[in-house]
């Protein structure tokens, strides 16, 4: 026995390894489809249950006893369906190659472990199998070999259960839970690798990695839009006097050395590349031996924030340039409320109650002026006198106020109190910081709307629809009402550019625009640009079959429209348009489902000959199609 405990140690030995190798070479195949890496999982493991057998001890004539079924429970449950036909198919065939009076119950048994792999992935196929289901899994391996060896026939007859029940259960049960750790820590490696490269990826921001050289490792998706490539490996290789101006490359490259040179990050440094302002910081990467091998940037597009900035300084010296010019006003009241002194300019600024502002003047006599003048507007018939008394009241308090006079003009009242319970008062004309305040904020929502402006064809961008979509699904979901999509895409673009030119492609949008806008009535409908020739429209408090009715029109206006089109199959510019519709219970839980299904839509349509109207319903409900033309 104890010889037989050493082999089986060394089968185990194998089986573990065959696993670790998997884990090891896995992240490879993620370059690959996923039908690819479930197959070579499948291989991988077929070749570890293979590999077992060759190890096999010799229990009885033709009757061999190993660690195969370990492997073949593990693909099903982690490969799925595909990694386990393939490792049971390469595992049975191998097996009824070697022959053996228990070829059978041997090959019985293979199907059995490989089937309740199978069952342990449908189990897990909603989530990630976690140790508990591992250990599940063992177990029921385990009982599964026991009732193997009670119940098929030849391996009853030779007494295996009697024999090496014990170690063949035992070990084929730890074989299935070490391979089952190493495969649980490597999907758990993949999961986070493919975290940080989706965050590295898509991040808003223009990421990169360069070399000590000042060379591309790797860049994000944003790098490659900022200088038009098609892929990120395009960049790799490539330096800054590969992508821009000589003197601008030498100045970038000679900051960049600095950062490598002397290890000091790089914070916050201007760029102006490409037409867009960028704030960039660059940190020196070291390997394990804190040698600094290269450098990590990240740079954030400021070029709106940068025109705001200098607007608001343009308009903040606009500002300056008013304040100097204008002269104060100054009077001082005791703690009665009498004048002490006042200035000429304190008496201007209010030109029909200046004659009462003199000194000796009691702040009431001022205020009765005021009222009887109809300088300040606003004042309450019914309670003059009280209205008097208590505005003189409020004349000892610490207090900025702004009052507006009789022909529009504004004044700025600041009060400040002394010790001596004596108050000065400050009046400034603040006519034009008014009508600077007025413009900065009309300029403001200005900014705000070419912010959300598609600037081609004058709709809503996908920003504002962004935001839009968020505020109307949630209250749609908050009132239970329906809520539907449409999504749009112009079929055929690329050849339409590549055949009339840009120029004309640009003007197709904008008719298709026209058209979009034309379809809809309600101010409560948004027609955007979503990107590219692709257009969304959504349309709160509206059913599936407001939507179609909705696309039909659009349809018929772009129809209407005749625009040629030689690369197309119908000789006219035509769309597809994919239709979703969803209530509250879809709104309140998974609103995004919405442009999930609309896309799914207009694929279809797409798929299915273009120039036609398609509807999905997160409902389940069975796809609507109509011919668009």
């Amino acid at each position: 026995m104890n010889g037989n405990w050493t082999q089986f140690g060394g089968n185990l030995s194998f089986v573990c390894l065959a696993i670790s190798l998997w884990a090891l070479f896995s992240i490879q195949f993620q370059h690959h489809s996923f039908r690819q890496e479930k197959i070579a999982f499948g291989i991988i493991a077929g070749a570890a249950s293979i590999g077992s057998i060759l190890l096999a001890i010799e229990f009885h004539p033709g009757i061999y006893i190993d660690m195969r079924f370990a492997p073949l429970a593990l693909a099903g449950m982690f490969g799925g369906p595909i990694a386990a036909a393939f490792a049971a198919l390469l595992a049975i065939a191998f097996r009824f190659f070697v022959g053996g009076a228990a070829m059978v119950d041997g090959i019985i048994t293979m199907a059995v472990a490989t089937g309740i792999g199978l069952a342990g992935h449908g189990w897990t196929r909603k989530r990630s199998p976690g140790l508990m289901d591992v250990a599940l899994l063992s177990l029921a391996l385990g009982v599964a070999l026991v009732l193997s060896m009670a119940m098929l026939p030849t391996l009853v007859n030779a007494h295996v259960l009697a024999g090496v029940g014990f170690p063949l259960t035992a070990l084929n049960c730890l074989a299935t839970v070490l391979g089952g750790l190493v495969l649980l820590k490597t999907q758990q490696w993949e999961l986070e690798r493919s975290i940080l490269v989706t965050a590295f990826s898509q991040s808003p921001d223009y990421l990169y990695v360069k070399d000590r050289n000042s060379r591309f490792i790797t860049v994000n998706e944003n790098m490659t839009r900022l200088f038009r490539f098609r892929t990120t490996a395009e960049m790799t290789g490539l330096s800054d006097f590969n992508l821009m101006s000589r003197p601008l490359a030498e100045e970038l490259y000679y900051l960049e050395q600095q950062v490598i040179d002397t290890g000091v990050p790089l914070i916050d440094s201007t760029e102006y590349i490409e037409g867009r302002f960028l704030l960039a910081s660059k940190v020196p990467l070291r390997d394990k031996q804190g040698r600094v091998i290269g450098l990590a940037g990240v740079t954030r597009d400021v070029t709106e924030r940068t025109a705001l900035e200098r607007e608001l300084r343009e308009s903040k010296n606009l500002l300056s340039h008013a304040m100097a010019g204008m002269s104060d006003g100054i009077a001082m009241y005791d703690s009665n409320g009498f004048i002490l002194f006042c200035n000429d300019q304190y008496r201007h600024a209010f030109p029909l109650s200046g004659d009462a502002r003199v000194v000796g003047a009691h702040i009431s006599d001022i205020l009765r002026r005021v009222v009887e003048t109809g300088e300040r507007p606003g004042i309450p018939e019914g309670d003059i006198e009280g209205w008097i008394k208590a505005a003189a009241a409020s004349l000892h308090s610490n207090k900025d106020e702004e009052v507006q006079l009789h022909n529009g003009d504004w004044r700025s009242i600041r009060t400040r109190l002394a010790e001596d319970g004596t108050a000065m008062a400050v009046v400034s004309d603040i006519t034009a910081t008014k009508q600077a305040e007025i413009a900065l904020r009309l300029s403001a929502e200005q900014l705000k709307n070419l912010a959300e402006t598609d600037g081609l064809t004058g709709m809503v961008n996908r920003r504002a629809f962004d935001e839009a979509f968020t505020r109307e699904t949630a209250g749609s979901a908050r009132k239970n009402t329906p809520f539907s999509l449409l999504m749009v895409d112009i079929d055929r673009f690329k050849a339409y550019n590549d055949t009339y030119g840009h120029p004309a492609g640009d003007q197709c949008l904008r008719v298709v625009s026209k058209c979009l806008r034309q379809s809809v009535s309600r101010p409560a409908d948004i027609v955007a640009r979503y990107g590219g020739e692709e257009f969304v429209v959504f349309l709160p408090d509206t059913s599936a079959k407001g939507a179609m009715i909705v696309a039909e029109q659009f349809a018929r206006r772009l129809a209407q429209e005749n625009i040629a089109h030689s690369g197309s199959e119908f000789a006219r510019v035509t769309a597809s348009i994919g239709v979703s519709c969803a209530t509250g219970a879809v709104l309140r839980t998974n609103p995004n489902r919405l442009l999930t299904e609309a896309d799914a839509a207009l694929y279809d349509a797409k798929t299915q000959g273009r120039n036609r109207i398609l509807a999905h319903s997160p409902n389940g409900d069975r796809p609507t199609i109509k011919e668009a033309g």
